[in-house]
């Protein structure tokens, strides 16, 4: 699949820390979320791969994400897919 990522909002963390990396992207998600917005990119860079491997960790326990994969084009960045219906879920639990 070929992905124009300049279309989607998206996140750069670059400078962030690891630990702080957690508020920042779930707030961003969840935010989208409520705009509409069913794909976004989350910038990490290469470096280390620390923010990277975090970033990833996050994705994988957040609920109301379907997908994530890094960008084949420019490993630095994740594409994440969201659930829209996230919100009205949530209610009638």
């Amino acid at each position: 699949m070929i992905f124009n990522h300049y279309r989607y909002p998206s996140l750069d963390l670059h400078g962030e820390y690891a630990i702080t990396a957690y508020t920042i992207v779930h707030d961003f998600l969840l935010d989208n979320i409520k705009l509409k917005n069913e794909y976004v990119v989350l910038i990490h860079g290469k470096g280390t791969g620390k923010l990277k491997n975090e970033v990833l960790k996050i994705l994988a326990k957040e609920p109301f994400v379907i997908e994530y994969n890094l960008d084949p084009i420019n490993l630095g960045q994740t594409i994440v897919k969201l659930d829209l219906n996230y919100h009205k879920t949530k209610k009638r639990k």
